[in-house]
């Protein structure tokens, strides 16, 4: 018996098996109007890839370039092989609710793309209301699933994320299942637990990060699976940029903080649990944590990246609860290696529960994210770059910043620009685009410092911003501006001088610097 007889433990869905470019037919509605569509995968992980790249085959084979249109509504970001691919050729018209594709980004910021940006957790929920397909009445034509396995009752076992996947196998029309007998199985990693509609939404019943509160796999109508598709390619792992000695320090303010706040009482000894985003920062965060003097901690998150594996193996953490396995080809390479001893520090929850404000707060979660800017209120830019390009999407920081138990964000404390090593400032006067508010915010970190503002009033969280987190460049500067929008505005609540407040913005846009004052 063939390893993907095994995968399919269903036996009356063998008859389903075929290749993946006979599945081309499911999706010629596309040339008449754009067709919605539903992958799993979160981050280039537990992505489909081989119906995906069929299709695009198929449109480049025919030029059907910019004929064929499809709506793509995917838990976070996958593989550029596909949906970038996709985008080069000009098949995508709306993609929900975030990406990190280059090409994807360019057509989306040249207007050929509509992009909608959400909160992860309501994204989800969103998904499964049909706000996204209501003049489709809800549903979603076809969704395209990578799996490890089809149980016994013709349930959907995921691979390396879950994301929105239950909420797209739930509403989809039509399900194309993609096994991946490359990879090995990843059953019994995953709890998925089924939300309801309103008015009869129960409770997420979560109080400890061990516990399983749903099934292992994705509770499935079989009679809806039209097609299973063997796999044999890996996932498109994302290696990140290592640490550097910014976000070393970073990670030094943070690591500092908590052993202040545990002495402080305001912390246990083996902290809350913590969730860290994606990045060089987020890294160096764990990195530290690993080499720091805390012990028995937990982690709720969206992605384990690759530091969480010495992470674990430093017996520093207790259990982590993720959506999405993010590890680059090495990391998978010692996952496997690994996988006897760190399967049972794992659990992967759908997004919509490990992002979920209730569990959030319920739990204590710590929250630490990077954006793009802060300003001398602590309101945060983390999506449009000038106000105006998408860089990516806001992800789940909103999720975890609006909800944590100390909400954290850092970021560097100036960046290059191409004329100016110090041409671009973390800390602005006035952020050009709003994701995260002043209200949900209580603790800013760059290289240069940690700003407590818990407690603080607007002109001393200003302050405190500008002294503990500006770059000495633009510190001056900063402090200058805030004492004369205090004067110009008979020290009004968060003064403000309108005609100068993105004034940085604009000679960066102009003159490659935010340094308008040098010469």
């Amino acid at each position: 018996m063939s390893e993907l007889e095994n995968r399919i433990r269903d036996k009356s869905l063998l008859k389903l098996v075929v290749k993946a470019e006979d599945t081309i037919k499911y999706f010629e509605g596309a040339a008449k109007k754009p067709m919605n569509l539903g992958w799993s995968g979160f981050t280039p992980v537990g992505y489909p890839k081989m119906v995906p790249i069929a299709i695009a085959d198929y449109v480049e084979k025919n030029g059907l370039q910019g004929k064929w249109k499809f709506n793509l509504f995917i838990g976070a970001s996958v593989g550029a092989e596909t949906e970038d691919r996709w985008a080069a050729l000009d098949i995508i018209d709306r993609r929900w609710p975030y990406q990190t594709g280059k090409e994807l980004g360019k057509k989306i910021n040249q207007g050929k793309i509509r992009m909608g940006d959400k909160h992860l957790s309501m994204f989800a929920q969103d998904l499964k209301y049909g706000f996204y397909t209501k003049d489709d009445g809800g549903r979603l034509d076809v969704a395209i699933i990578e799996a490890s396995a089809i149980t016994e009752d013709g349930n959907i076992v995921l691979a390396g994320s879950i994301g929105a996947a239950p909420e797209i196998i739930d509403i989809a029309d039509k399900i194309i299942v993609e096994i991946n007998t490359a990879l090995p199985s990843f059953e019994g990693m995953h709890d998925i637990f089924m939300t309801d509609l309103p008015p009869y939404r129960h409770i997420i019943p979560l109080t400890d990060l061990k516990q399983r509160i749903g099934t292992p796999y994705v509770p499935t109508n079989k009679s809806k699976i039209v097609a299973i598709v063997e796999s044999n390619r890996p996932d498109n792992g994302r290696s990140l940029r290592g640490t550097d000695d910014v976000a070393q320090a970073i990670a030094d303010h943070i690591v500092d903080f908590f052993s202040h706040e545990v002495k402080a009482g305001r912390l246990p000894k083996n902290l809350l649990p913590l969730q860290s985003g994606v990045g060089s920062i987020a890294n160096a965060v764990v990195g530290g944590l690993t080499k720091s003097p805390f012990t028995n901690l937990q982690v709720y998150t969206e992605v384990l990246q690759d530091t969480f594996l010495p992470f674990i193996d430093s017996g520093k953490v207790d259990y982590i609860n993720c959506t999405s396995l993010s590890l680059s080809n090495e990391g998978f390479e010692e996952w496997w290696q690994k996988f006897d001893k760190y399967k049972n520090y794992v659990l992967m929850r759908p997004q919509q529960i490990s992002n979920n404000p209730e569990a959030i707060r319920r739990l204590g979660v710590i929250g630490m994210n990077t954006p793009v800017e802060f300003d001398i209120y602590a309101h945060a830019n983390s999506t449009l770059v000038g106000g105006t390009r998408m860089l990516n999407g806001i992800g789940g920081s909103g999720d975890f910043e609006r909800n944590a138990y100390i909400s954290m964000m850092h970021c560097p404390s100036v960046r290059p620009s191409k004329t100016d090593e110090l041409g671009i400032s973390g800390v602005v006067p006035k952020v050009p685009h709003v994701d995260h508010t002043e209200h949900d915010i209580d603790v800013l970190v760059t290289d240069q410092g940690l700003a407590d503002l818990r407690g603080m009033a607007p002109k001393d969280r200003a302050r405190e911003i500008i002294k503990k987190t500006s770059h000495p460049a633009y510190k001056d500067y900063l402090m200058d501006y805030l004492e004369r929008a205090e004067k110009a505005t008979g020290y009004a609540h968060e003064p403000h001088l309108l005609e100068e407040s993105y004034k940085m913005h604009i000679n960066l846009q102009e003159k490659g610097t935010m340094r308008f004052w040098e010469k």
